[in-house]
């Protein structure tokens, strides 16, 4: 018993030593430097504040830092500490995270570069920005709304501050994001292609042989490429032989090369040469490619966010916004016959007599009389008699000077004629009366 009993209290010590070092960590005890501190010693009231707020920030006191910067910026408007505590006080929202604490900080930073972007802060904000997007990006197969807007802020970044020392590093974030974004767009073009729907499967593999050329798995997206061109009839056989011939070309060290030539020799066309700089390019990036580790590859499935191991690791990522194309199956326009090509003009009316003038088409007749439709009223044709006169005067007849018919006319007569009878009876009555 009492042989066991040093390593059992050792143990204990031990166990008792952890529980406390994660207490502390967990309790804000742990310090983690701020990133822009102010080096300069001054006891002035502002500069004060704004040491009490860092260091709550370094201790992970994110409101009370929040709180003290906001009564420096409100009370200290003119202070030369102004930028960078509005810099900090986004820091603190990003360093909470969560899903407000990222939406909040984001906020932050777009506010600070539109006050100050001349200011190199603000390419820092514009990565900051880019960050809170690829931290939050799924997996490939699922939804890229993250990952659409990291490759947007991360492009924002090259476009505004392309000699600022976050350029570097934005794109190779760049780079990252744009691997995970072809990735999901092959898996949906792979599948396509396994179900034998060809051209959509062409269309997601089109965009990405010409979109992402930097994709790690690009050669295998063009053999499935040309593929499927193949199986859509010889009407793409160009389409195909220049997707084969672009794996020989720019990805000389794929395996589908031999296929590849083999492929274009069956069709008739000419070999290409391989690229020397897409040789090197391509020798780099397989040498120094991250090798899976045996955690990631056995927890990776509860990883919440992409594997990004095999994204490039050299040349300009694309700078185009990444949009959807027609597929190839659906006709041109302009191809299938010849349509209105002009353009369409709108003008004002000055002239209003002819609303007064013109026979309106709601009444159902036209200019001539005849309804909206009926044809007009011509000569006659070869062949065919002209009406007799004497059926127009038989019509004309029957007919009364406002278009009424003699029937019409003969009954107004007749009830005209019976009133005036009954207006000579009523003096006789009252004769008869008198007398």
């Amino acid at each position: 018993m009492y042989v066991f009993a040093p390593k059992t209290a050792l143990f204990r010590a031990g166990l008792l030593t952890l529980t406390i070092a994660l207490l502390l960590s967990s309790c804000g005890f742990r310090r983690q430097k701020y990133e822009n501190p102010i080096a300069k010693d001054s006891e002035q009231p502002d500069k004060v504040l704004f040491d009490k707020a860092i260091k709550d920030l370094e201790k992970g006191r994110y409101e009370v830092s929040r709180l003290t910067l906001q009564a420096l910026m409100n009370t200290y408007d003119t202070s030369e500490y102004l930028a960078k505590a509005k810099l900090a006080y986004a820091d603190s929202w990003f360093r909470e995270g969560g899903a407000h604490g990222l939406a909040q900080a984001e906020a932050e930073y777009k506010d600070f570069i539109l006050f100050y972007p001349t200011l190199e802060e603000s390419a820092e904000a514009q990565e900051k920005v880019c960050m809170i997007h690829y931290r939050q990006m799924e997996k490939a197969d699922r939804d890229p709304m993250h990952a659409i807007r990291a490759e947007d802020e991360c492009r924002n970044l090259l476009v505004q501050f392309p000699n600022s020392k976050f350029a570097p590093r934005a794109q190779q974030l760049l780079r990252d994001v744009q691997e995970v974004i072809a990735e999901g767009e092959f898996r949906r073009g792979a599948f396509y292609h396994t179900k034998q729907s060809y051209p959509a499967a062409a269309n997601r593999l089109q965009a990405i042989a010409d979109h992402y050329p930097l994709y790690s798995k690009a050669d295998e997206a063009n053999w499935l490429l040309g593929e499927s061109y193949t199986r859509m009839g010889g009407r793409f056989r160009q389409k195909a032989g220049d997707s084969y011939a672009r794996i020989v070309r720019e990805y000389p060290l794929s395996p589908f090369v031999e296929e590849a030539k083999k492929k274009l020799g069956s069709l008739e066309m000419p070999v290409p040469e391989a690229d020397p700089v897409a040789y090197n390019r391509m020798k780099y990036e397989l040498e120094n490619r991250d090798k899976p580790s045996l955690s990631s590859t056995a927890f990776g499935i509860f990883k919440r966010g992409p594997d990004v191991r095999t994204a490039a690791k050299s040349g300009t990522p694309a700078m185009e916004v990444f949009r959807p194309s027609v597929p190839v199956s659906v006709p041109v326009p302009g191809e299938t016959g010849a349509g209105f090509t002009g353009d369409v003009t709108v003008q004002q009316v000055t002239d209003s007599t002819a609303l007064d003038t013109q026979p309106d088409a709601r009444q159902g007749r036209a200019a001539d009389g005849t309804a909206p439709g009926a044809p007009a009223a011509g000569p006659p044709a070869e062949g065919q008699a002209a009406p007799a006169a004497g059926a127009a005067t038989t019509e004309a007849a029957a007919t009364g000077g406002n278009g009424e018919t003699a029937a019409t006319q003969s009954g107004d007569n007749k009830s005209n004629n019976g009133k005036k009878e009954k207006k000579e009876k009523k003096p006789k009555k009252e004769n008869s009366k008198k007398k």
